[in-house]
């Protein structure tokens, strides 16, 4: 991370699911490894919010989407078709 911000980071709302998880875990290492000064940490620690926050947006548009589909077809995979004989 740049010590200005964000200026060379991607825009979160624009990432896919994986970009974002797989920042995400970048960001965790990088706050678990610890030694990086204050500033820097706080930087890390707002890009991991919104990263989960991203992250977290596509779970639950996914989980809809499996409601809908489910919805559609009038069983969830879970449960067979009656109909069926």
């Amino acid at each position: 991370m740049s010590s200005d911000g964000a200026t060379d980071l991607p825009d979160v709302e624009t990432m896919t699911y994986e970009q974002a998880r797989d920042e995400l875990v970048r960001v965790v290492g990088r706050l678990e490894a610890g030694g990086e000064p204050l500033e820097t940490s706080l930087a890390l620690w707002e890009r991991g919010e919104a990263l989960a926050a991203r992250c977290q947006e596509w779970l639950d548009g996914a989980r809809e989407r499996l409601a809908a589909a489910q919805a559609g077809s009038g069983s969830s995979p879970a449960e067979p078709e009656a109909d069926e004989a």
